[in-house]
């Protein structure tokens, strides 16, 4: 049976100005198909490849699959979909699967918008995958689909989902087949290296309103340091990688296992091969600021802290964890490490405004990372802030939920203004960082490094694709108030997951009110509790008290006589 994969040809200005990033998800299913038997597995890399529709059909009519499978992430959703749409084009009798984190959480919006896809696998891909591949291999589907866990799917007109399937519980059992990947495509502008992207865990102990990770990932799960190791070595080896950012959440979260990983990478030698970046919280820093010199000797040499920006600190939206002398401590410890701070900014809250803006420029200046970036807030249509939000959200294009463009119009200002306040924020600093800072400061390596960030972020302006401003009409005379953004509005919440959506907000409600209820039954407990003592009652006598119902509802109590 022949499976192709393909990466969606989706591209925004954001995190990819700093170069071409592998997409690990394929070497993960490709491994753990492989590991079961399915060897004719191809690779259609869209995205980095820039691929286009007729390429696309012409490399399917070569290729002729049985299946066909893609990711989204929710701004490429709809480049899956036409992916997997030209698929069932082209190869009529082939099956095509999506998977990823849009798919898993609007399954409903996706098969009603897109009723050429047979299946969408929900949440971990490893087991789910193997286990449809083999029902497919075997003639088990469809007769058999019901029975496999982690599914959705039309049946008879409905949309179904199976059980959801176990989180993968053995995730050093998992082996990446990292040779599905064309290396020399991915390369790290700033150090001009070949990059990768592993992963040390999954899941997160937090469950911020504002992120998804918690909920994909279900439980949080640390693999052993040594075989991260083992796999990082295996990329250097026998595929050339000079960097690696790992793909976690928030790798440091595990102190124990983190030091172990660091003592691993240093134990091997590998510091002086490979080079390293992790996201993390500013927590984390403070509490490890001991370490820090340490975690630069095993090779971390870029850290991406999210810091709060103005608007932010002032709502009770976000979980306000640090301070704004924690911020500024936590990136001076990390320069005084030699490692690189990248500190990130959310913006475009509802109460945005334009001082907003310039406070977190002048906090940003002040703190003195050595990069900066502003993130405009993205309401992920899956997690809980957005259900709160949700009357206010006017763009349901999800091709534009990209961390770049203004889905959320702040009171107070209009999207093309919030757009320029950024963008000035950017001039501003990067100017000042290039002219003062970036050639004068530091080794060899550091100057080399920030010299390479700033070469990536005047390749994607010249090129007009920071900020995905070529699709824009930024450049044109009108007024910033006036800039249109190609918001397709035609876009809308399909009935069927808008149905989901109620059923669930009326089951917490339901929920809700049961715990409400129980609360105050167990407070008027208490009050008939201190009532009795009041009366010269005791503990014995209240250890007698009985609750029943009457026949016209009311609860009444009995009390026993003590024995």
């Amino acid at each position: 049976m022949r499976i192709v994969f393909i990466h969606p040809n989706y591209h925004s200005g954001g995190a990819e100005i700093a170069g071409n990033w592998p997409p690990a998800w394929v070497a993960y299913l490709t491994g753990a198909l492989k590991n079961n038997g399915f060897d004719d597995i191809h690779f259609i890399d869209a995205m980095t490849n820039h691929v286009g529709p007729d390429e696309l059909r012409a490399k399917l009519a070569e290729l002729q699959p049985d299946v066909v499978g893609a990711t989204a992430i929710t701004p490429s959703i709809y480049e899956a979909e036409e992916c997997l749409r030209i698929a069932k084009d082209v190869c009529p009798d082939a099956r095509t699967v999506l998977g990823g984190i849009h798919a898993t959480f609007m399954f409903r919006q996706v098969l009603s918008e897109a009723p050429w896809i047979d299946v969408i696998v929900r949440g971990e891909g490893e087991e789910i995958i193997v286990a449809l591949m083999q029902a497919m291999a075997e003639g088990r589907w469809p007769a058999d689909r019901h029975k496999i866990k982690g599914l959705a799917f039309v049946d008879d007109g409905e949309i179904t989902a199976t059980q959801a399937a176990p989180t993968v519980k053995d995730l050093d059992g998992i082996k990446p087949d990292w040779s599905i990947l064309e290396w020399d495509k991915y390369i790290y502008i700033p150090l001009n290296r070949k990059v990768a992207i592993p992963n040390m865990a999954r899941g997160c102990p937090f469950t911020c309103s504002f992120c998804s990770q918690w909920k994909f990932w279900r439980d949080y799960r640390v693999r052993d340091p040594k075989k991260v190791v083992d796999e990082i070595e295996d990329l250097v080896e026998n595929h050339g990688v000079g960097f690696f950012i790992l793909a976690d959440e928030e790798p440091s979260i595990n102190k124990k296992k983190f030091v172990e990983f660091c003592e691993e990478l240093i134990a091997r030698g590998l510091p002086e091969r490979i080079q390293w970046g992790i996201n993390t919280r500013v927590t984390d820093i403070m509490r490890d600021k001991d370490l820090l010199g340490f975690y630069r000797k095993a090779g971390l040499v870029h850290v991406s802290l999210g810091t709060e920006a103005a608007a932010q600190m002032k709502l009770d939206v976000f979980n306000k964890e640090t301070t704004v002398a924690e911020n500024k401590e936590a990136i001076r410890l990390l320069r005084e490490a030699d490692i690189f701070v990248e500190a990130q900014f959310i913006v475009g809250l509802d109460n945005e405004t334009p001082e907003t803006l310039e406070e977190t420029y002048q906090m940003a200046w002040d703190w003195q990372p050595d990069l900066a970036n502003w993130a405009m807030y993205t309401p992920w249509p899956f997690t809980p802030l957005f259900q709160e939000l949700r009357d206010q959200v006017e763009v349901f294009d999800y091709s534009k939920y990209n961390f770049v463009t203004p889905i959320m119009k702040p009171a107070a200002m209009t999207r093309g203004a919030l757009l320029e306040g950024v963008l000035k924020n950017y001039r501003r600093f990067y100017m000042k960082k290039a002219l003062f800072h970036y050639p004068w400061r530091g080794t060899g390596y550091r100057r080399k490094y920030l010299l390479g960030c700033l070469k990536a972020f005047l390749k994607a302006g010249v090129q007009r694709q920071f900020y995905d401003l070529g699709k824009t009409d930024y450049f044109t005379m009108k007024s910033r108030d006036d800039i249109e953004f190609g918001f397709d509005m035609t876009r809308t919440i399909a009935d069927a997951q808008m149905a989901d959506w109620e059923d669930h907000a009326d089951k917490k409600r339901k929920a809700q009110e049961r715990r409400d209820a129980l609360r105050a039954q167990g407070k008027a407990r208490a009050v008939e509790r201190n009532a009795a003592k009041a009366c010269g009652g005791g503990a014995q006598q209240m250890d007698g008290a009985r609750s029943f119902k009457m026949p016209n509802g009311a609860t009444a109590t009995r009390t026993e006589p003590a024995e």
